[in-house]
């Protein structure tokens, strides 16, 4: 009991540590003067200011989030499938290999994106430049998440003994594995998600002025040197990032406990 005790203290005086500075960085963004205090009192003019000048990066967040999300899937299942079904030597160092862009610092994944690609304008200045960016850093993690799922002994045993029984390639990947796999592919995304909609290093080098994101928004907002803008642009990122993330979440439980 003693212990149990213990290790929540634990918790909590951990959980305050890393929450408290986001919540004293959100009340400032409802202050009239943050050097004051909430003396100077209670104000919405901050967060209608964010609004009107970055508005528009939330929307393009969520989309290139959305978008990082779809096209990775859409790569890393038949990836990660034939991944986890080679027995060539290949696959283990190609495995290794997808992996480089997420221990290459994100300004030089970038920087190299900008040398093959600047030259076509009408990619540079659009956000499927960041899309791409995005997909080439996040596909490694989900490519890893869903190969470890098709490894499973089960998934093998059940595959082999569909292919005996005549099931075609696709029945048995469609009718079988998909299903087995999916909560491993919804982790993969809602990881994916989170690391887009988060990414600033890759998304700083590549953006443009029309191509802003919510990351690149909360830089700017803090370099106006005013910080009740900056703390009121990161309460505008947390409610329109924490709701996304807890339906993603509440999404993986559901299919966690329908295919345990």
């Amino acid at each position: 009991m003693h212990a149990n005790r213990f290790l929540l203290a634990i918790c909590v005086t951990v959980s305050i540590f890393m929450i408290g500075p986001i919540g004293v960085s959100v009340s400032a963004g409802f202050m009239e003067n943050y050097a004051i205090g909430w003396r100077g009192g209670f104000t919405l003019r901050w967060l209608a200011e964010v609004w009107s000048a970055y508005g528009s990066t939330v929307m393009a967040s969520i989309t290139i989030a959305s978008a990082t999300v779809f096209t990775t899937i859409l790569i890393a299942v038949p990836c990660a499938y034939a991944l986890a079904r080679s027995k060539k030597a290949w696959a283990l160092w190609f495995e290794e290999l997808i992996t480089l862009p997420v221990a290459v610092p994100g300004l030089a994944s970038a920087l190299a994106l900008i040398l093959v690609y600047g030259e076509l304008r009408w990619f540079r200045q659009h956000l499927a430049f960041i899309l791409v960016g995005h997909v080439i850093f996040t596909l490694p993690f989900m490519v890893r998440v869903v190969a470890a799922a098709f490894r499973r002994r089960e998934l093998l045993a059940i595959e082999e003994v569909a292919a005996t029984l005549g099931a075609s390639f696709w029945q048995r990947f469609s009718g079988l594995l998909l299903p087995a796999v999916l909560p491993s592919i919804l982790s993969g995304a809602l990881m994916v998600f989170t690391l887009s909609i988060g990414e600033f290093n890759l998304t700083w080098m590549l953006h443009t002025p029309l191509t802003r994101t919510l990351p690149v928004g909360l830089a700017d907002s803090y370099a106006s040197m005013r910080i009740e803008i900056g703390s009121a642009y990161t309460f505008v990122f947390l409610i329109v990032v924490l709701p996304m993330l807890w339906l993603m979440q509440l999404s993986e439980r559901v299919l966690v406990k329908r295919y345990a």
